[in-house]
């Protein structure tokens, strides 16, 4: 049953999308499209899934090497100002409630968390216990979506014996699901536990975000055992989040070759029930460390033509450092253009529209209508408004010819 509060807010946001209202119920109800949006929190809505715009997440957040609340703060405020729809905080280490309570405060977009990080961060030997009471402390202050590893199973550990891995395990919270396994003999709490994870994030209205634990770091561990086994268990856990009423997305690789990209997307699309599909790039090589915010692009462009939904954005510190603002701010644009093109691809009608009044404005060498419609306006300096031409051609603007070709051709008629 959907509530009258929902109600309201589906009708605006198919309004925001271009679609109808009967389109977004029905797939709404169908876990095709997922509203990240915690009853608490005041941030505007963002919806995700089948039939609407592809979106793009900027992460931020400090590390136990270097953690510095302005900054993280200041990548939040860029990230919003160049397009991110949503924002996750990965802080892990020190000062992980502290950064996160900054960043709900700062924030005008939806925020998620990974809370295994803070259930590390904070507890020397976790109990299970552990992780649904940081659950809910991130949820009850107002988090709009968690990532939870659920389907890193303990059958895992016992196929790593027989089967090796170029990359390993890649995903930090795969990683120290594994260890805590490993250690304690147990199976994962968030998988043994998980009729009380949907329990919690009902109670907030939060959506879960299923992660993709055993994810590909290299392209040559693509569509591999353990990647596609956590899918199927994915696909299982997100029938079950929707006979409780919780929605969910699910999380996606990775590293993938380009030639593999469609069918990881076709994949999770029938494996996981026509879930939103949210990636990680995808990154289609290995070897671009510093210049992997343009492999995420490449790959990101064409996932989202196959159908994913939400991409996660990939800086050019990924592979190297914690990305400083200037390397979000160069994520967030890399993204955003890799989903307006996934966008055009998909015929969306408002990306196309904005295309064409963009070459149009071209054309007529309207440098003002041009900015209006530039993905990163501040491109076009106010020095630059009132010129005939650009630099790169003067006189021999083939596009000032044109026009005045044209003109005198429309003389002699």
């Amino acid at each position: 049953m959907v509530s009258m509060k929902k109600i309201k807010l589906i009708k605006k946001l198919a309004k925001e999308e271009g679609v109808s209202y009967a389109f977004f119920l029905r797939n709404y109800k169908k876990g095709q499209i997922a509203i990240l949006k915690n009853k608490k929190s005041k941030r505007k809505a963002v919806a995700v899934g089948k039939g609407l715009s592809v979106k793009i997440n900027a992460n931020i957040g400090a590390s136990p090497l270097m953690s510095d609340l302005k900054k993280e703060l200041k990548k939040l405020s860029i990230a919003q100002k160049y397009g991110a729809d949503t924002v996750m905080d990965l802080t892990c280490g020190a000062n992980t409630k502290k950064i996160l309570r900054e960043v709900l405060k700062n924030a005008q977009i939806p925020v998620g968390t990974v809370p295994v990080y803070e259930v590390f961060s904070r507890f020397e030997k976790p109990t299970p216990s552990d992780f649904l009471s940081v659950i809910e402390e991130h949820l009850a202050m107002g988090v709009d979506f968690i990532t939870v590893h659920c389907g890193v199973r303990r059958e895992v550990l016992k196929r790593m014996k027989k089967k090796k891995r170029t990359a390993g395990i890649v995903s930090r919270g795969g990683g120290l699901l594994l260890g805590w396994m490993a250690k304690t003999g147990k199976e994962n709490p968030l998988f043994e536990y998980y009729d009380r994870l949907l329990e919690i994030a009902k109670k907030y209205d939060a959506v879960l975000s299923l992660g993709d634990g055993l994810r590909p770091g290299a392209i040559s561990d693509a569509n591999d055992w353990f990647q596609l086994f956590e899918l199927k268990m994915l696909g299982k856990l997100a029938k079950r989040a929707w006979e409780k009423g919780v929605e969910v997305m699910i999380e996606g690789p990775g590293h993938i070759p380009l030639n593999q990209i469609e069918k990881v997307v076709r994949d999770e699309k029938s494996l996981c029930h026509g879930a939103p599909f949210y990636v990680l790039g995808p990154l289609p090589t290995d070897i671009a460390a510093g210049f992997d915010h343009i492999t995420s692009a490449i790959g990101g462009a064409l996932a989202g033509m196959y159908g994913a939904d939400f991409l996660c954005y990939v800086t050019p510190a990924e592979h190297l450092d914690l990305p400083e603002p200037e390397d979000v701010k160069i994520g967030v644009i890399a993204s955003k253009i890799a989903a307006h093109i996934a966008d055009i691809a998909r015929g969306r009608k408002q990306s196309i529209e904005r295309d064409l009044a963009l070459s149009e404005a071209r054309f007529n060498l309207d440098w003002k209508k041009m900015k209006k419609h530039l993905l990163v306006p501040e491109v076009i300096s106010d020095e630059k408004l009132n010129r005939k031409t650009c630099t790169m051609c003067g006189e021999f603007c083939p596009i000032a010819k044109t026009i005045k070709i044209i003109k005198n051709y429309e003389k002699t008629k």
